[in-house]
């Protein structure tokens, strides 16, 4: 997966498209656009985490161009500020809804308008991995500041005063109305809701960071108070919509309602217990009704068993992927003929979100380690903050680890379950001094930048 997106997102060139740069055909697949309701996203869930930060800039330059189409739809279309995207982009930065005229042009798809804030986490993710306070200036808050923008004014209040939108999708699933017959819109779809409260999070958190725009992101926070909180369905699923309706398609490949999970961060475990419980059993569901049957969804499947910290269940989808949607060649395979290279990426950074996780204030070392991978090393892998880890393992518990910091800063780290840090020496080998808590798995130490750290672990 690493190797792939070397070869096809580098620095001035166009961003990996749904092929990659490989196909073979006059009218390829979905004329190797980028489609942008998951899978030009899932392409780049790895840049980060697998430490090509630089392959992401061609999808940044990317968002950018969008931008400025987006500000043109956004006000011809929709007569609102902001920028707006759909779900396909192709050469020209195509941003709005498409489909007219297609037998097959479901509104679910076609009138997607939450694009823009999904793409804009990755220009956020870059920064926090990064640091990069010039980049986050010039490039990236401009972009999530007009996306913003777009979702206030696309906001609208519902009769219990909240702020919801409407119309919404959930992408590409449907649901039996009241009246028995499918249906596709709605009003605020888990998505939407969570996507846009992390995006008025993160351009808030940015302004602070910038010291700019101080009433905007005072608006932005207050209008977060007015969202529609998540829900727990009859079955003790989390809802995909505002009400709890049956599903036309338990089954279907999309899971867009456990976005909070994986790829984004706002339920955890230990943040929002009651909702992760939900979210696995909705995963469980969907699989248990023959979902992720594409490469692409297995391999969001992953990543969710990742997120859930179930290492066996992540493992378990893996295999399936390489059972079923793997080529000879080691191509993904959409639907077992078309390929598709999002299952390529989308796998890759579900592996690496199984060895170590950043996203929850701690670095969790092997956090979702399988009991088949009883011994094995990783190097190089990056967590928010600034920060290359490598990690070594043997019968299924870390035995060292190495941590170089790139950004001086204190971080909390979090041992695998059953072991606990036992030694910090940094590149001379003196000792540096640990800060514990009552969890014996959890410890705080101060980094320097340009030093590396070695971590010795025991059985707890």
């Amino acid at each position: 997966g690493r190797y792939l997106l070397i070869a096809s997102s580098r620095p001035g060139t166009q961003p990996a498209n749904l092929q990659g740069i490989w196909n073979a055909d006059l009218r390829p697949p979905w004329s190797s656009n980028w489609t942008s309701n998951i899978n030009v996203q899932m392409n780049y869930w790895h840049a980060q985490t697998t430490n090509l930060s630089e392959c992401h800039r061609p999808l940044f330059d990317m968002i950018a161009d969008l931008s400025k189409n987006g500000a043109v739809t956004a006000k011809v279309n929709y007569g609102v500020k902001g920028w707006v995207s759909h779900h396909n982009i192709d050469l020209w930065r195509q941003s709005a809804p498409v489909g007219m005229g297609a037998p097959f042009a479901d509104p679910t798809w076609a009138n997607f308008s939450m694009s823009g804030p999904w793409l804009c986490q990755h220009l956020w993710e870059h920064y926090r991995f990064t640091g990069d306070r010039q980049y986050l200036r010039e490039t990236a808050y401009p972009v999530m500041k007009g996306s913003a923008e777009f979702c206030l004014s696309w906001l609208v209040e519902n009769d219990k005063g909240q702020l919801t939108t409407c119309p919404s999708f959930s992408t590409e699933n449907s649901f039996f109305a009241p009246n028995g017959k499918p249906a596709y819109i709605s009003a605020g779809c888990t998505m939407d809701l969570a996507l846009i409260r992390e995006l008025f999070g993160n351009v808030a958190s940015a302004a602070m960071d910038l010291d700019v725009d101080r009433a905007f992101a005072a608006t932005l926070d207050a209008t977060m108070k007015r969202l529609p909180p998540y829900q727990v369905g009859k079955y003790g699923q989390l809802q995909e919509w505002s009400e709890d309706f049956e599903e036309n398609q338990p089954g279907q490949r999309h899971m867009s309602h456990l976005y909070p999970v994986y790829p984004g961060w706002e339920i955890t475990s230990r943040n929002r217990p009651e909702l992760w419980a939900a979210a696995r059993k909705s995963l469980e569901r969907r699989l248990a009704n023959g979902g992720a049957y594409t490469g692409w969804s297995r391999a969001w499947a992953i990543g969710l068993w990742a997120r859930l910290l179930d290492g066996d269940m992540a493992w378990d989808s893996l295999k399936m992927l390489i059972e079923h949607s793997t080529g000879a060649n080691l191509f993904d395979s959409e639907n077992g003929t078309v390929f598709q290279i999002d299952g390529n990426f989308g796998t890759t950074a579900s592996i690496a979100e199984m060895l170590l996780q950043s996203h929850d204030d701690e670095i969790a070392l092997l956090p979702a380690l399988p009991m088949a991978w009883q011994e094995g090393s990783v190097q190089g892998l990056c967590a928010r903050g600034g920060l290359e880890v490598s990690v070594a393992w043997t019968e299924g518990r870390p035995v060292s680890a190495e941590v170089l910091a790139l950004r001086a800063g204190r971080h909390v780290f979090r041992a695998p379950k059953g072991s606990k840090l036992s030694h910090v020496s940094n590149r001379a080998g003196a000792s540096q001094q640990i800060a514990r808590g009552p969890d014996p798995q959890v410890f705080s130490l101060g980094l320097e930048q340009g030093q590396l750290y070695k971590f010795k672990f025991v059985q707890a």
